[in-house]
Order: structure tokens, then C-alpha cells, then sequence
């Protein structure tokens, strides 16, 4: 190695080594010499011709336009572009004839180049072989009636392969720098605005057709196919390099680039452009793959302002076909297909976790009805997701007309129904247990974007559910929900519910549903058939009870969510309920054969037509219960029949009653109210709440021990048996007044006397109960014939009057008439 180097070292210090060297300096000096003298005799030459030369140049020009070429002033460019001789135009403008009527100039730089190939120059031909356009604006002009200030360029005469020489003029490279670039199409509403940093290219030819790379540095101001929806990557950098041949042939131009920059993202494009007279078609196909929100901000206004609302979290591929017409108004047919795998899709209603789909937009789903927004669908297929963890499954989702968008498909659905707590923000139901199935097809309206007014055909059904619905504080375990969506009515099937040890069976049917829950839930009418084998009346009087105050921790305040949507269909439809119950068990009272139609309107209870047998008898009756406070207000008409008094009184604690008790009373009662009253949330009576009318009698009765007449009967009727007293007629006629009780026409006919009372019985204070006591004995009047008999002889004979009054909290017995007493 050591001795390489030495002879190197020797070599470039030999005699030999400097003779050559001085030999190789003179030669290139001499090369520079002749290249000073080449460029020196270019400008002498420029300088003798130079009228001549820009002469040539502007009838060179001024023969292939139809319009006016104005130059500023220009001069020869030293060594610039050498071997070639490069001649530099200041001020440059270029208009075509109509220019004074849209003001609209084609071209206006401040410098442009052409490079001229010296070899034509000397022979008299002008051949550019490049053209440098600096500091420019260039604005192509389309007026609505098809005229465009590009027609400018005259069009070019075919030669035969005779006249073809090899000094035909061409341009073989144009470089663009600092160049704002317009074309303004005002027939077809199109805009595309362009701030070139730099364009450079150079042109193959071969015969008329011809190749090039295109670098393209461009800032895109708008890229506008209709200017009514605005542009697409406005203020987006566009970067990279285009493959564009043209076919002379076909008029066509071809345009191919990969990983082109538009803002961050890179993109694959296919293009092609006709240029043929009266063929304005184009077609752009563009592949990437990219994030949602990069894509929706690179699509014009009146898409991305949808779009925006939506997103993916990671990136999706995407492949978008746009085909038009530049001469043709409205926007080109866009088709945009997308592949989204494992992601997450957030809309406006929510967030829908492990999405799979595949989606197309068009703007052209009807092919003979246009290319516009009321014909553009959005068709998703083989999807899949969670959405507020429900796993849902549609095979296909079409969203049609998006200025009106309505969707419709298919969707399944399987899962554990506690899934369904995290869809109710407000928490007003929870569910513990449970399985279910849904198969629906379904159509919703989509406004601002939300989904709006959901409508299902099809069936859901629900399996040993267990849940606790919060605002009525009830709780139902093991219950069977199958609910069946027709066009016509919602029908709701073999429900077995189940609260605490009772069983109920429920079938329902609501008409008109799918129109009303939405638009007038207060119309809607729940049409319930149920049968009780066995049911505690009490334990279902909570879900009248007013609502518990949750406090809302919703999501998304500025819209109603279907959580919201079913509770207040819940709470403003009106139920109408046929019941059957085997057996009813209210406080200490046990009916039986019950039938009923129940209405449930704004929490109000109302029943009609109720009929039960209780107490060997039997009871009919219409009531309403209704919540107020934390009690319930009830109100009733009923008939009894022939029921047994004794255990009557003893089922309702004996209406409160508390000066005799339902063993001191036999018969069967009949009787006919029309009362009202309060029931607390225990479903217990309150003692003297009740209001209105009564009236009762007592057949084949007895009064045993009954205070009041064994303390007159022990001075009035010392040897009769006033303990145990039968009568043929115990009836009367009685105002309730909450705690007093009006008195009228309260007869006793008995086997110890017979007994008229009228006044005021209090349950506290204030008795003032005026009796008429005949002294006779009426054990024999029984055996009267007849009722008028009966009448004739029932006041004989002395008459006692006395007036029962309230003394301190205790019955006091006094003699005299009501009228003395007042």
C-alpha cells in the first residue's frame, strides 16, 4: 500500500504529469474562450436582429391565436440556457378578442423565457424548446354560453409526412414558477384556483402525440366541480409528480400519480381528460387510505359538513369515482366506497364500538333522475357493531334522498338484556337478568343528522327478565316479553310477569303505534288483556305512585334520546286492561271470579264494569284512583249484594268505625254507594277520608251486644233481650262527610223494639243522633202479613224520644227531640 502511494506521489511530481496538466488548462480556457465568443457573436447577432427576431416571434405567435399578444419590453438572457439562446419577455399579456366584454385576461407575467434552439434561429425557424413562466396569472375564462377566452389558440393544421421536417416549432419543456392559475366555467358552475409554487416538465413527442412527468407544488385555493357546494381541499398543499400523455387520436388526456401529497395524506389518482370539440368528459379515480376527518376535510363543503359529524377512529381505505362533464352544470357522478374494519364509528346518537362494514356513497342512485343530494344514497352492507353495548347486525342500511335522508334495512340482534342499562342515562330502569332477541326491519328518518322517529315490522323477544323500574319503585323477576311490530298495530304477547308471589298473564295490542308513539303519545291507547290465578291487590297499587325524582346525568342535553322517547310514551299513553283474576286478596278481603276493564290514563286508575263475588255475595262497581301526594284519591260507585256483613265490615276494618264492631252485627247486606276517599301508600283506607252517599239494608240481621241499644235497654227495656236482638228491616240512608256521617232514615224493625234515627253520627266528635223508640214490644210484628200491617202498628203506644250526643269523647244518652235540643 505504502509503495502504491509513493508512486502516485511520483507520478503527479513528474515532468511528464505537469506537461499534460498545462496541456488540459490551455484546452479548457480555450473551451471558455470559445464559449465567451459563441455567447459574445449570440448577442451581437440578438443585438443586429433584434427587431427581426421579436418580429418572427410575434407573427410565430400571432399565427396560432385569435387575440392580442402584448409584450413589455425584453432582452437577451448571457450565457442563460447555452448552447440555446434564451430571450427573456417582460410585461407579458395575452387576451382574446372578447376580452373588452368579460375582462378576463388569459395570461399576464411578469417574465416569461423562451429558449431557442440557435441551429433553427440561423435557418429562420422558430423552435422553442422551453418556456419559463415567472410571476404570472393565468385565467381561463368559460362564459355561460360556452365561449372560452382558450380558444384563443388556433387550431393546428395536420401535415402530411411529407412536410414534416425536423425544424417544426415545439415546446419540449415548461416550467411554471409563482403562478396563479383560474379556469372559471360558468356554464358548467365549476371553479378551480390554484397558487403554483412550481410546475416543471418536460415533453416527449412522438409524431402529434406526446408524454411528460409533471411536478406539481401547488397551495389549492378551490377545486370546485359545482361552486353552489364549494370546493374540494380547499387550502390543502398538493404535491407530487403526474404521468400525462395525450393521444392525438383519441383527443385525449391521461393523467396517473402515486402518492400524491394533498395536506398530510398521500393519494393514488387515475384522470382523464377529453379535449375534443363538443367533449368535455372527465373522469378522476382516487385511492388512499386515510383517517375520517382528514378525508371529510378534503371534500367539499356540502359533503364534509355531513361527514364532520360522523368519524372513525382509525384509518379507513377509501376509493372515490368522480365522472362528469365540464360543459355540463350540477355536480360530476360520485361514487366513494370505504372498507372499515374493528373500529369505532361515533354519529350524533352515540358511539358504535367494534364496527365492521363496507360502505358506498352515490349521487346518482336513480341513474335517470340526476346527480344531486335528493339522489344520493349511502349504502352500508355486512355491518356489525355494539352500539351503548348492544350488539346489532345489519346485512344491509340504505339512507336515501340526503336532502330529506330517510334509512331501511334489516337488524338482529342477540344479548343479555343488562346491556340495555347503558342505553337509559337517566337511569329509570334497570335490568338484572334476562335474555334477548330482536329481528326488525326497520325505517327512520334522519334530521340534522339524528335519528329521528324510528319504525320497526318484526319481533322482539325477551326471556326471564328481572328489572326494577325506578319511578314506581317496582321490581319483576323472571318475565316473559314477546313483541310482535306490524304496519298496523304493535301486539305484545305471552308476557308472564311476576312481582313478589304473584303471577300475571299479559297480552296487549296498541292500533295506530308506529304513527302515534312519536307524533301523539297521548292518543295512544294500550289495550291490555290480563288474568290473575292469584294477585294481592295492595303491592300493585305502587306503580300509580308518583314518580321518583332521578337526577339525569344525560349525555347529550340538545336532543331526546330513545331512552327519554320510551319513558314519555310511557307516561302520557292512555291502558285500557281487561282483567281476570281467579282470586284477589285486598287488606283482609278475598274476591273472587273478578272481571274488570281498567284504564290508565295520566297516572289515573279508572275501572268500569268491575264485577267480583266476595263474602257470599257479590259486588259491582266503578272506581278511580288517582295519585295525590304521597296518597291515593279514589273515587266509586258500587253495588253490593247480598254480601255477609260481617265479614264485609271486618275486609275494610270496619270503615273506621270504632263504636261496634263487625261481631255485633249479622245479615246480609245489600247496598249502593257513590263515595270518595283517600287510600294511603300502604293501600289502606283512611279512617274518615270518605265523602258522599249511601245507602244500605240488612236482611235476616242481628244485633248482638251492640253498645248504644243495651245502654237504653237497661232502664227503657229491663226484661226484653236487648243483647241479642233479630230485625225484619235494618236499612237507611247516610251522608259521609269525612269524619260525621248525616243520618236519614235509619230504620230498625227487631225482635226488642223497633228504632228510627236521624241526625249526626261522628267516628270522633259532634254526635247529635236524634231516636224515636216506640216502647212497645215488636217481637210479634214479624208475623204480620204485610209491610203496610207492619207500618200501622209500629208507632203505638208510648214513645221515646232521645238524642244521643257526644259528651266529652263519650256517647251520652239524653231525653228530648232534636228540634228542643237545637
Amino acid at each position: 500500500m505504502t509503495t502504491t502511494l509513493l508512486h502516485i506521489k511520483n507520478f503527479f511530481q513528474s515532468v511528464r504529469f505537469k506537461k499534460y496538466a498545462k496541456r488540459f488548462g490551455f484546452f479548457i480556457l480555450g473551451l471558455i474562450g470559445l464559449l465567451l465568443i459563441a455567447c459574445g457573436g449570440l448577442s451581437i447577432y440578438f443585438n443586429r436582429n433584434k427587431t427581426e427576431i421579436i418580429a418572427k416571434i410575434n407573427t410565430k405567435i400571432n399565427e396560432n391565436i385569435n387575440g392580442k399578444f402584448h409584450v413589455g419590453d425584453f432582452h437577451y438572457k448571457f450565457l442563460t440556457g447555452f448552447p440555446n439562446f434564451t430571450l427573456a419577455l417582460k410585461d407579458v399579456e395575452l387576451k382574446d378578442n372578447q376580452w373588452a366584454t368579460h375582462k378576463h385576461t388569459l395570461l399576464k407575467a411578469k417574465e416569461i423565457e423562451a429558449r431557442l434552439n440557435v441551429w433553427s434561429l440561423i435557418q429562420n425557424e422558430i423552435n422553442i424548446h422551453k418556456i419559463l413562466i415567472n410571476n404570472a396569472d393565468i385565467y381561463v375564462y368559460k362564459a355561460e354560453n360556452g365561449y372560452s377566452n382558450a380558444n384563443i389558440f388556433k387550431p393546428k393544421k395536420k401535415k402530411s409526412p411529407v412536410d414534416k421536417s425536423e425544424t417544426e416549432t415545439t415546446i419540449d419543456q415548461i416550467d411554471l414558477n409563482n403562478v396563479h392559475f383560474i379556469l372559471d366555467n360558468k356554464l358548467g358552475h365549476k371553479l378551480f384556483d390554484f397558487d403554483v409554487e412550481s410546475l416543471n416538465t418536460k415533453v416527449d413527442y412522438e409524431g402529434n402525440d406526446w408524454q411528460t412527468d409533471v411536478f406539481l407544488d401547488t397551495q389549492i385555493k378551490s377545486l370546485a366541480f359545482n361552486t353552489v357546494h364549494g370546493s374540494f381541499a380547499k387550502q390543502k398543499e398538493l404535491k407530487g409528480t403526474f404521468t400525462v400523455s395525450y393521444s392525438s387520436e383519441k383527443e385525449k388526456i391521461d393523467v396517473v400519480t402515486r402518492n400524491l401529497k394533498i395536506g398530510t395524506d398521500s393519494f393514488d389518482i387515475t384522470a382523464f381528460f377529453n379535449l375534443a370539440e363538443g367533449n368535455a368528459l372527465f373522469g378522476i379515480n382516487i385511492g388512499t387510505s386515510i383517517l375520517w376527518q382528514n378525508a371529510s376535510n378534503v371534500l367539499s363543503a356540502n359533503i364534509s359538513s355531513k361527514l364532520n359529524r360522523f368519524n372513525l377512529s382509525k384509518p379507513i381505505d377509501v376509493n372515490c369515482d368522480i365522472k362528469g362533464d365540464f360543459n355540463a352544470e350540477g355536480d360530476p357522478r360520485i361514487v366513494v366506497q370505504a372498507i372499515i374494519k374493528d373500529n369505532e364509528l361515533s354519529i350524533p346518537d352515540g358511539l358504535i364500538k367494534k364496527c365492521n362494514f363496507k360502505g358506498i356513497f352515490t349521487n346518482n342512485f336513480k341513474p335517470k333522475e340526476g346527480y344531486n343530494d335528493a339522489n344520493s344514497a349511502i349504502i352500508l352492507t355486512k355491518f356489525s357493531g355494539e352500539y351503548e353495548n348492544i350488539p346489532l347486525t345489519i346485512p344491509q342500511l340504505s339512507i336515501n334522498n340526503l336532502e330529506k335522508p330517510v334509512a331501511t334495512g334489516n337488524v338482529s340482534s342477540d344479548f343479555d338484556v343488562e346491556r340495555l342499562n347503558e342505553i337509559s342515562n337517566d337511569k329509570w330502569i334497570q335490568f338484572t337478568d334476562g335474555h334477548a332477541k330482536a329481528n326488525l326491519k326497520f325505517q327512520f328518518d334522519i334530521v340534522d343528522l339524528y335519528i329521528t322517529k324510528p319504525r320497526f315490522i318484526g319481533k322482539i323477544d325477551v326471556d326471564d327478565a328481572s328489572f326494577h323500574y325506578i319511578p314506581k319503585n317496582v321490581h319483576a323477576i323472571k318475565t316473559n316479553l314477546h313483541l310482535d311490530f306490524t304496519e298496523k298495530a304493535l301486539l305484545i304477547k305471552q308476557i308472564a310477569y311476576k312481582h313478589n308471589k304473584n303471577t300475571i298473564f299479559i297480552e296487549g295490542k296498541i292500533d295506530n303505534f308506529l304513527n302515534l308513539y312519536y307524533d301523539a303519545p297521548e292518543k295512544m291507547i294500550v289495550n291490555w288483556k290480563i288474568y290473575c290465578p292469584n294477585i294481592d291487590l295492595k303491592q300493585f297499587l305502587g306503580v300509580l305512585a308518583t314518580s321518583q325524582k332521578t337526577k339525569a346525568t344525560a349525555k347529550n342535553t340538545k336532543r331526546t334520546t330513545i331512552s327519554n322517547q320510551i319513558r314519555t310514551a310511557i307516561d302520557k299513553c292512555a291502558v285500557v286492561i281487561d282483567i281476570k283474576a281467579d282470586k284477589i286478596n285486598y287488606n283482609k278481603l278475598t274476591a273472587t271470579n273478578t272481571t274488570a276493564t281498567v284504564q290508565m290514563i295520566d297516572s289515573r286508575l279508572v275501572i268500569k264494569n268491575g264485577s267480583l263475588q266476595t263474602s257470599g255475595g257479590s259486588i259491582t262497581f266503578n272506581s278511580e284512583v288517582k295519585p295525590s301526594g304521597k296518597n291515593f284519591a279514589f273515587s266509586s260507585n258500587a253495588k253490593v249484594n247480598r254480601v255477609d256483613i260481617a265479614i264485609f265490615l271486618r275486609s275494610f276494618n270496619n270503615f273506621g268505625v270504632t263504636s261496634f264492631n263487625p261481631g255485633n252485627i249479622k245479615g246480609r247486606l245489600s247496598s249502593q254507594a257513590n263515595v270518595t276517599g283517600f287510600i294511603n301508600g300502604n293501600g289502606a283506607l283512611i279512617t274518615n277520608s270518605m265523602h258522599g252517599n249511601l245507602t244500605f239494608n240488612v236482611n235476616q240481621g242481628a244485633l248482638l251486644d251492640f253498645e248504644p241499644i243495651v245502654k237504653i235497654g237497661k232502664f227503657a227495656f229491663p226484661f226484653r233481650d236487648v243483647k241479642n236482638i233479630t230485625f225484619s228491616d235494618l236499612s237507611g240512608t247516610l251522608k259521609l262527610r269525612g269524619e260525621q256521617i248525616d243520618v236519614n232514615n235509619f230504620t230498625i224493625s227487631s225482635s226488642v223494639l223497633n228504632l228510627d234515627a236521624e241526625g249526626i253520627y261522628s267516628f270522633g266528635r259532634g254526635t247529635n243522633l236524634a231516636l224515636t223508640i216506640p216502647l212497645r214490644n215488636s217481637k210479634n210484628d214479624i208475623n204480620l202479613a204485610t209491610q203496610t200491617e207492619r207500618d200501622a202498628v209500629r208507632d203505638r203506644g208510648i214513645v221515646l224520644h232521645l238524642i244521643a250526643l257526644d259528651d266529652e269523647g263519650k256517647m251520652k244518652i239524653k231525653w228530648g227531640k232534636k228540634d228542643k235540643e237545637k
